[in-house]
């Protein structure tokens, strides 16, 4: 006996306890009885999991090497570590250029120089995480697919299928000229026509085994190896476990604008001007760039300064320049300024001249402007080293931007490696930098100012604002700024300066040539030295940019603003500045750091302000930028000297005369001094030492101005990687380093520290890092965490004891992350890391060098001074501090906005594990080492710290006050700690060891009591802090995924039971726990997401027992390696179901798979929400197996697929529950690929489907689902059925396991399988086949067509419904914060909800849109539906092959066992229907292959037991046959050819075959769209070609037979053929109908299918009665051949029964006389040859006959069922049909006298050209109310209809006319009685007592109202327009006329009395018929008017033989 023990009944057990409602197929299981050796855990619980590392080493494999090998372990490079050096932009690095450095300055230094330390899991991208599914990779894998021919893509389109249908029509003759029985014309035909190719080797007798064979060398050959490269994706948010690497640390810029001044040219050249170029943010007011001077002036200009200016630099001649713009707004100004030489006099003078002289008048002011030459030579000369203001202009650049227009540009959208999005730079940017506070500012307005992608753009500036010289200061320059922007702008009221300043405007490219950086260094790639260099040009962000230093940067800008000397005694009126940067305070002291302007030297010593003419109290607008040295002394100043330049030459006065100085200190208690300067300005020169001193300091006898006031405004800001300038980190520095140099007393600020006092200041400095500036802690943040983490890791050793700082260095870094993680949100990745943590985690951290000898970790290590406490190398305690780096390193990607992740919960982690070192290390601790030093505890007793020091972690709730901590929970924890664990393993050398042995246990236990800490927190809190809880779940899962990487992963195994524990324990309390379920399934898929999952799953461990419930497995079997040796000693069921020994040793696969079981068990309360979340999880692991290079050899595929086997009996347990794909084949003659509208449009042309279903006799579960759907009795079908996306998932999966999995196992597990259980897989396999049927091209055009019309709002609707309130519900609040990115629909559903399935495919995604890459493109092009229709084709192609491979097994099992032949039925079901589906020609060649083989293997299976199914096959065959294919025509004809055969061979005679193949054809015929009998009579010709070739039957009377058959089908064909001519007439349709119908007189099957087929056809154009009369004849014939089959006097006699119905029925009893005894021939076999059968198609005539109004024939029709159901005394049916009698009757009696049967008109056709119709007439029927007029209009007067529709019909056969009177009337007295009639309505209406007006006004609006032609006025305009040529007419032509005269003046009674009654209302109504009626009348009054003068000659009388005459006939 077999025991199934299933998932679901294990759960039941488990939830319930009892056994409710499961499925009858659990009723008799043994649960975990004496047949398994062990004892049972149930699903809900996780088992032990197996010692990996013990297995490993106690099972060695057999294989030596090979893809087998390498599934079993690790490879041993897995983790490596590498030291890579960092990119430098510049061609040297930016370092400072002095040897001797002081401390902090060589930190920082190394800290931008070193290189990445990176621990790198080798083979980490092959995991899930790196490894999604997308689009291209797809692509990539589907590249080289054979295009799979289908015939429904191949079918013709319309017009030429019409052509076709013309020549046809051609060909065939008139219907009438071949007679049905011209069999020699047939046979012509078929002789005539060409046979498709024969198979080789078809009539041969091979032996089963061997055509077994053959077939399967066949199908196994060129099949597509990745099953999952071709279906899509499952349509899901991002997934959870993915990563990508974190973006590597680097210099920030913004938006890069290349600005290049072309030419600057005024209007008069007499002198040099110089310009300069910044960026102003108005509304910031700022400066936002640094100055950029260039220099455009002609080489005769340049000339005039020679003496002054030394030759330029290079680097000082540049004229492009790169700005970067960060907050790019509508706000920001470029502003040009220019200046020139000093002269005499105010600006105003200077400018005059430009201002009035023309270019063009230069002729005539040469003279004027010779002297005004001279003099600019003599000032060049003289004051050729000062300047002055000159002019200024701006540009709004947003303008710019956009009137260059935005480029379009395809790159916003490219897909990077990684899958992420690269966005346009202004969202690539700002994620990465911005605050929260400043995101929202950004975003107001600001969405268009994108400077990525504007067209370059070349402007011309033409005018120039006179620079007014008291308007200099920046204030002022805002001020005219935001005046520009005004329509009436003040400036624009001033003379301006004209001139042409062209300057070029575009993005910057990505990595420009000859650039240079603020410092000067050349940025890779500079080739040459001597071109002008590009500058880039340092950018002073409007707003706090966040980004860590990575280059050494130090420079430092002056600028001096005003200076008052108003109370200054002496002439100092035109004031120059001199700005000197001292290192001492010699004069000669000054360094050459100042950077050169334009066209000068580099660098020089001095700069100079530029001179406002005769202002005692200039403002300036100068910048001066200065380069920093690295370390700064106390003397170290800068020193400012005030001039008066005289600008007249007199005798004496010397050029410039000193008139006060004035200083700043660059150092105040050791730190930088910038900022806002007022200062006070002295008048003679500093004494000796000023420089230490400030100069506010009074120093005696000195004189000053205006009595020691401050009068020089001057600000300086320093831009440097090395001055934090922010008092709180300079001091937290200082003081470390005092910790490294050992010197004290220290000197910080005004304090001097002792080393007494250094801990409590160290202390109280690390708690105050809370207060510093956010920008300046990100700018310094990889130095700062730098050195906490080394005061946690090396506790510092003070007056020689070791401090304790862990703790408070732990808590700052939580601080710290904490606010990184509030302040830029928009700065994270989906697991809420932030992206500058994950950076440094992964490029920069690395273990403190903690050994005092060995070499530092990687270049530079973190400096090891001998003053730090050492520890034993034996590294008992550094691993376990190493858990301080906590954060996980997996993260982001290439793209800054999705790069990191908050670092937080790392710190928890830290807080927890490093704390619980305190309390263990209080002795010192020996390892065998060196002794190791404790790490002091001296914890303070904060919340915090008892949290720190308590050993059981249970603490760690007390952290909800302190919210940082919370928040800390937030990140991922791993890696700070996986990472510090490697490198502790590499420095140590263990990187090799065993993983038994690489940490100490302690650190073991940490990990344990961590991991439980915080599953626990996770149970106890996952309903109030939803966020944290979901980013805390998921830090936990990559931690324990990292783990595995590194640590024994026996113990990893164990902690993750841990955390299932306590999930579960919780769990099944809960009353909706789909949400913790939900993080379950989370945490489990990021674990699973390993790299090498696969081979932690033990792939190659062989399932026995264990001989103890213990984990251990015994080693019995270690020598064997595979299946092949000792599969029998294993119970090969335990690796079919979750068994203990299947979940223990594949322990990752056992969970998955458990978890799937249990969410999709139909019991499982609460858990429906997450069907999609598992089966998607599985979905993913088996598609990323599917492409895993690793995995690609079939062998190593099988042991894969060997971990899944289970999946098969749990989606067998789920069947009642998968959305029922079938559906769409309700109607199986059609290819489903013709969708909905299709359909319509078919409705009114062919059989109805359900009658061609019933014409091959197939019987009714062909329509509905096979019945052992239905198997699970009470828990059938009430459970929710899964969405058609997650049946589809679980479906490839399947499938997916059975391609893959090892064949031999499969057959040994179906044969210990049920009856039961194999027909509920074939019921699998059977929706499989539906579920992955192509769609068609057709489809994928139309979706396509369709997909997009749904609107945003829908969406979000749409979202929340299929969501559903369950798990989704945060994700939906999640999206709806704002993390929707770009939406995009996937799989689109088809039109007819075929096999495209529900809504829950409508689903749009983020940025990871797989299948469909965006929206904005909605429609596809021609060549992206073909590839879908490429990918759907081989889909539909390789599933159907997984599925017949399957059949195959499946047969083989029956063939060993022989006990389960009942399940071949089901085998052949799944075939036919599979058959029956839109296929490729491919798989069906195989398909018929395998049913050859079946029917040879079983023959008497289909003609004695199945033979409903061998009508079915019949049909199948016979559709191939006439398949457009010639391949799928051989084969078809090839399986219907043995068929006949072997039906022969069993019985001497093929009845069966002849008769099934006979009703197939008809049906066939009656119900395909694109039939072709073209193609079908070759296959007929095939067949014919094979009998003829059979030389073993040639002495039978097979051949003969084989003839007769085709013969007589081909008649049916060609009669057929003739009614597909007449498809758009359907009288004529039918009038063939039941000439075919009467063909088939000697057949009943098929005559009883064809007067249904008119049955249907008639009630299709509700005419009832007919399809009454085709339904009573119907009945007649069953009601004949019962009478011979059974003997049952309540049954009617035969059609006698039925006369009283009608005489005709009488024809079908012909028939009794040819047919002796039907049983025996398989005659009558349909499911109508039954009394059921009669009984349906009386009820099916008594409801036509009611719905006809012909309630007396309901009662004859009733009167033959009444006995029928009184024998049976089935009173429910008898009570319906007295209730219908009742119904009738009370009918007749309510409606007597009111009933209106069809109009009857006899039409005659006459003419030439109506052909064969000539002088033929006909009887029409036409609904109730006809007129003769139209039934005219529609057979005569329209000439369309003469030539187009040979006959128009209504066969009324079936009645017979039993009296005929013939009144036949000429058209005009037809006219005449026509126009009596209406004028008696008239009266009528008008003298109706009481009135009714409403009658009368629609009789009014018929005679007056009328505009159609067949009013009044057409009548009398035919007849009465002439008189009339045959004098027979002449009484009609006056009664007509008379007639006329009559019918007016009834209209104007009529008239006159509607008025009477009418409301006010209606007046117009009345005016409107007032004036059409005397338009009537006088279109009528000259007709009326002529009478006839030969009237009173006698009249002959009246003959019928005209020829168009009209005859009306009564019956």
């Amino acid at each position: 006996m077999s025991h199934f023990r299933t998932v679901a009944a294990e759960v039941r057990k488990q939830i319930s306890g009892q056994y409710g409602g499961s499925p009858q197929l659990l009723k008799n299981l043994n649960i975990g009885g004496s047949v398994s050796h062990h004892t049972t855990v149930p699903l809900t619980e996780a088992v032990d999991p197996v010692d990996l590392e013990d297995y490993l080493i106690t099972h060695p494999i057999a294989v030596e090497s090979g893809p087998l090998r390498d599934l079993l372990e690790f490879p041993p490079d897995d983790i490596e570590v590498v030291y890579t050096p960092r990119e430098c932009r510049t061609l040297v690095s930016a370092v400072p250029e002095e040897s001797e450095m002081d401390p902090h300055v060589r930190d920082c230094v190394r800290s931008y120089t070193e290189d990445w330390a990176i621990v790198n899991r080798k083979y980490h991208k092959l995991g899930t995480g790196f490894n999604p599914n997308t689009l291209d990779k797809q692509k990539e894998r589907q590249k080289g697919l054979p295009k799979q021919v289908f015939e429904s893509d191949e079918a013709p389109d319309g017009n030429s299928y019409h052509d076709e249908q013309d020549d046809l029509k051609r060909r065939s003759m008139s219907i009438d000229d071949t007679p049905r029985g011209s069999w020699a014309c047939s046979i012509f035909d078929l002789k005539n026509s060409l046979p498709d190719a024969l198979l080789p080797n078809l009539l041969d007798r091979t032996p089963n085994e061997e055509i077994d064979h053959h077939n399967e060398d066949q199908r196994k050959s060129n099949r597509h190896k990745e099953l999952f490269a071709l279906h899509p994706a499952p349509d899901e948010e991002e997934p959870i476990e993915r990563l990508s690497i974190p973006e590597v640390p680097k210099e920030h810029f913004g938006q890069r604008l290349l600005v290049k001044c072309l030419s600057l040219k005024f209007e008069i050249e007499i002198e040099p001007i110089f310009a300069s170029l910044a960026l102003y943010d108005v509304k910031e007011k700022k400066k936002i760039s640094e100055n950029f001077y260039f220099d455009l002036n002609s080489e005769q200009m340049k000339g005039m300064l020679r003496p002054h200016v030394p030759p330029a630099a290079i680097s000082t001649l540049a004229r492009s320049a790169i700005f970067s713009i960060t907050y790019p707004s509508q706000d920001v100004f470029l502003v040009i300024k220019l200046e020139k030489v000093l002269q005499q006099g105010d600006i105003g003078e200077c400018a005059e001249p430009y201002m009035i002289f023309k270019e063009s008048d230069a002729a005539k002011n040469k003279e004027k402007l010779e002297k005004l030459k001279c003099q600019a030579e003599q000032f060049c000369q003289r004051l050729g080293k000062y300047r002055m203001p000159f002019a200024w202009t701006a540009i709004h650049l947003m303008n710019i931007v956009s009137s260059a227009g935005s480029l379009e540009r395809d790159s916003t959208e490219v897909e990077v490696g990684t899958g992420e999005r690269k966005g346009s730079w202004s969202e690539r940017r700002n994620s990465s930098i911005v605050g929260r506070r400043s995101l929202e500012r950004t975003t107001s307005g600001d969405e268009a100012c994108n400077l990525t992608s504007f067209r370059p753009a070349t402007l011309t500036v033409t005018n120039f604002f006179k620079q007014e010289g008291d308007r200099l200061s920046d204030e002022d320059l805002y001020k005219f700024l935001a005046d520009m922007r005004r329509p009436s702008s003040v400036l624009r009221r001033l003379r301006p300066i004209t001139a042409q300043l062209k300057i070029d405007i575009s993005p910057a490219p990505e990595n420009p040539h000859y650039c240079l950086t603020p410092e000067l260094l050349q940025v890779k790639l500079y080739p040459d030295s001597r071109v002008r260099p590009t500058r880039e040009i340092l950018e002073f962000p409007a707003r706090d940019v966040y980004v860590p230093n990575t280059t050494y940067r130090n420079l430092l800008y002056v600028y001096p603003q005003s200076l008052n000397f108003a109370n200054r005694q002496g002439s100092a009126r035109n004031i120059t500045v001199k700005v000197q940067f001292m290192y001492g305070e010699d004069p000669s002291n000054a360094m050459p750091v100042i950077f050169g302007k334009s066209s000068c030297p580099e660098f020089s010593k001095e700069a100079y302000t530029a001179v406002v003419y005769h202002n005692r109290s200039p403002d300036f607008h100068e910048e001066i930028k200065i380069k920093l040295p690295a370390t700064l002394t106390d003397h170290h100043h800068l020193l400012f000297t005030f001039y008066h330049v005289s600008c007249q030459q007199k005798q004496n006065t010397p050029l410039e005369t000193p008139v006060g100085y004035t200083w700043i200190p660059m150092l105040q208690n050791g730190r930088l001094k910038t900022g806002q300067f007022c200062l006070p300005v002295s008048l003679e020169k500093p004494p000796q030492a000023y420089s230490v001193l400030s100069p506010e300091v009074p120093l005696p006898g000195m004189k000053w101005v205006d009595n020691h006031k401050g009068v020089f405004n001057v600000e300086v800001v320093a831009v440097s990687s090395l001055h934090t300038q922010d008092p709180y980190l300079d001091k937290f520095f200082a003081l470390v380093h005092a910790l490294d140099e050992h010197m004290f007393p220290v000197r910080i600020g005004d304090m001097r520290i002792m080393e007494n006092n250094l801990e409590n200041e160290l202390k109280s400095s690390i708690s105050a890092l809370n207060s510093s500036q956010l920008e300046p802690v990100v700018r310094f943040l990889h130095l700062l965490l730098d050195k906490l983490i080394l005061l946690v890791v090396r506790p510092p050793v003070i007056a020689g004891q070791i401090v304790n700082l862990g703790q408070a260095s732990f808590e700052a870094m939580a601080s710290i992350i904490n606010r990184l993680h509030k302040n830029l949100d928009g700065n994270q990745d989906q697991h809420g890391r932030n992206s500058l943590l994950a950076s440094y985690i992964y490029y920069v951290f690395r273990l403190p060098n903690t050994y005092p000898n060995s070499p530092s970790p990687g270049p530079g290590g973190l400096g090891g001074s001998v003053h730090y406490a050492t520890m034993a190398r034996s590294a008992v305690r550094p691993a376990s501090l190493n858990l301080t780096r906590t954060r996980s390193r997996s993260l982001s990607n290439s793209n800054p906005d999705i790069s990191g992740t908050p670092t937080s919960p790392d710190d928890e982690v830290r807080s927890i594990i490093g704390s619980k070192g305190l309390d263990r290390s209080n002795s010192w601790v020996n390892t065998g080492g060196p002794k190791a030093a404790p790490w002091g505890s001296n914890p303070s007793p904060s919340a915090e710290s008892t949290q720190a020091t308590d050993r059981s972690c249970n603490r760690m709730s007390s952290h909800t006050e302190t919210s940082s901590f919370l928040q800390t929970l937030t990140g991922r924890l791993p890696t700070k700690k996986v990472k510090s664990m490697v490198h502790h393993l590499y420095f140590a050398d263990k990187l090799d060891a065993s993983r038994k042995n690489r940490f100490p246990e302690r650190f073991m236990d940490d990990v344990t009591a961590l991991v439980s800490t915080i599953a626990g927190d996770i149970v106890s809190r996952f309903q109030k802090d939803t966020e944290m809880v979901e980013r805390l779940n998921t830090s936990l899962a990559f931690f324990l995924n990292d783990l595995l990487s590194i640590m024994d992963r026996g113990f990893v195994f164990v902690l993750i039971k841990t955390c299932y524990k306590q999930v579960s324990s919780k769990l099944y309390s809960l009353t909706n726990p789909s949400n913790l379920a939900s993080l379950r399934l989370d945490f489990l898929r990021i674990i699973c997401s390993h790299e090498h999952y696969v081979t932690l799953n033990l792939p190659c461990s062989l399932l026995t027992p264990p001989a103890s419930p213990s984990p251990s497995v015994s080693s019995a079997t270690s020598q064997s390696s595979g299946f092949s040796t000792n599969v029998q000693d294993q119970k090969i069921a335990n690796m079919f179901e979750l068994s203990v020994p299947f979940r223990q040793q594949h322990y990752l696969a056992g969970l998955v798979l458990t978890e799937l079981a249990v969410i999709l068990d139909p019991d499982a309360e609460g858990l429906f929400g997450l069907h999609k979340k598992v089966i998607n999880m599985v979905h993913n692991l088996l598609s990323s197996h599917d492409s895993d290079p690793r995995y690609a050899d079939p062998q190593v595929k099988a042991r894969v697929a060997m971990l899944y086997l289970p999946l098969i009996g749990v989606i067998m347990e789920t069947v009642p529950q998968l959305y029922d794909f079938t559906e769409s084949h309700n109607q199986r003659g059609r290819p489903s690929c013709v969708a909905a509208d299709d359909y319509e449009g078919e409705s009114g042309s062919m059989i109805s489907q359900t009658v061609a279903m019933a014409i091959a006799g197939t019987s009714v579960p062909q329509l509905t689902r096979p019945s052992s759907f239905l198997l699970t009795s009470s828990s059938g079908r009430q459970h929710s059925t899964f969405s058609t996306e997650s049946s589809r998932s679980l479906l490839i999966c399947l499938l997916w396991v059975l391609k893959n999995a090892d064949e031999s196992v499969l057959q040994k597990w179906f044969t210990d399988l049920s009856v039961l259980q194999l027909n509920r897989l074939l019921d699998l396999l059977y929706l499989c086949v539906s579920c992955f049927e192509y769609k068609g091209k057709k489809v994928f055009e139309r979706m396509n067509s369709l997909t997009f019309k749904k609107s945003k709002d829908m969406r979000a609707k749409l979202e929340e419904a299929i969501l559903g309130s369950i798990g989704a519900r945060q994700e939906m609040v999640r999206r709806s914060r704002g993390q929707l990115g770009n939406y995009s629909l996937l799989s689109p559903r088809s039109p007819s909800g075929s096999a495209f399935g529900s809504q829950e495919n409508l689903r749009w995604r983020k940025d990871m849109t797989h299948w469909r890459q965006n929206t904005e493109k909605l429609d596809k092009s021609r060549a992206e539906i073909e590839h879908e229709a490429l990918i759907d084709g081989n889909l539909a192609t390789e599933a159907n092959l997984i599925i017949l491979d399957t059949l195959e097994i499946v047969v083989q099992t029956v063939s060993v066992t022989e006990s389960k032949e009942s399940i071949l039925g089901g085998v052949l079901k799944v075939l036919l229907h599979s058959m029956a589906c839109n296929q490729s020609a491919l798989y069906l060649q195989h398909c018929f292959a395998t049913q050859r083989a079946l029917v040879s293997k079983f023959p008497e299976l289909l003609f004695e037991e199945e033979t409903e199914q061998c009508a079915d096959l019949c049909l199948r065959l016979l559709r191939h046959c006439s398949s457009s294919i010639s391949t799928i025509r051989s084969h078809a004809s090839a399986s219907l050819y043995l068929l006949m055969r072997q039906n022969f061979e069993i019985g001497n005679n093929f009845a069966r075959v002849k008769m099934q193949v006979t009703m197939s054809l008809s049906s066939l015929v009656g119900t395909s769209q694109n039939f072709n009998e073209e193609f079908l009579r070759r296959s007929l010709k095939t067949i014919l070609t094979y009998a003829e070739e059979d030389l073993e039957l040639r002495e039978t009377t097979f051949p003969d037979q084989v003839q007769d058959l085709v013969f007589n089908l081909h008649m049916i064909l060609s009669d057929t053929v003739k009614m597909k001519e007449h498809q758009e007439d359907p009288e004529m349709l039918i009038d063939l109908m039941y000439r075919i119908a009467k063909g088939y007189q000697n057949s009943p099957d098929l005559r009883l299918t064809w007067l249904q087929n008119m049955a249907g056809k008639h009630s299709e154009r509700s005419n009832h009665a007919e399809s009454a009369q085709c339904l009573v004849h119907s009945a007649a014939l069953v009601a004949e051949y019962l009478s011979m089959l059974e003997d049952r006097k309540y049954l009617p006699v035969g059609c006698v029964t039925f006369q009283n119905i009608s005489s005709n029925v009488l024809e079908e009893s012909a028939v009794s006389d040819d047919v002796v005894s039907p049983d025996e021939e398989g005659i009558c076999s349909g499911k109508y040859f039954t009394e059921a059968g009669l009984v349906g198609l009386l009820e099916q005539a008594a409801a036509s006959f009611s719905m006809a109004g012909m309630y007396e024939a309901v009662n004859e029709v009733y009167k033959v069922l009444i006995p029928i159901h009184e024998a049976n005394r089935d009173a429910k049916k008898l009570s319906t049909i007295h209730g219908k009698l009742q119904e009738a009757f009370s009918k007749i009696v309510h409606q007597d006298g009111k009933r209106m049967f069809g109009t009857y008109f006899r039409v005659g056709f006459y003419g030439t050209k109506f052909g064969d119709l000539d002088e033929q007439e006909f009887v029409y029927k036409e609904p109730a109310i006809t007129k003769l007029a139209e039934i005219s209009h529609r057979s005569c007067i329209d000439p369309s209809f003469q030539l187009s529709s040979q006959t128009h019909r209504e066969l009324r056969g079936l009645f017979k006319a039993l009296q005929r009177v013939c009144i036949i009337l000429t058209p005009i007295e037809v006219a005449i009685e026509d126009m009596q009639k209406k004028t008696q309505e008239l009266a009528f209406a008008t003298h109706q007592d009481p009135a009714d007006p409403k009658m009368l006004q629609m009789v009014l609006q018929g005679s007056v109202g009328t505009t159609v032609n067949q009013g009044p006025l057409e009548v009398a305009q035919v007849f009465l327009s002439e008189i009339p040529n045959d004098p027979k007419l002449f009484r009609h032509h006056n009664k007509l006329r008379l007639c006329f005269k009559d019918f007016t003046k009834r209209c104007e009674d009529a008239l006159r009395k509607n008025k009477s009654l009418i409301g006010p209302d209606q007046k117009e109504y009345q005016r409107e018929l007032e004036r059409n009626y005397h338009r009537l009348k006088e279109a009528l009054q000259p007709l009326i008017n002529r009478k006839i003068p030969q009237l009173y000659k006698a009249v002959l009388p009246v003959t019928c033989h005209s020829r168009m005459s009209l005859r009306k006939m009564d019956i």
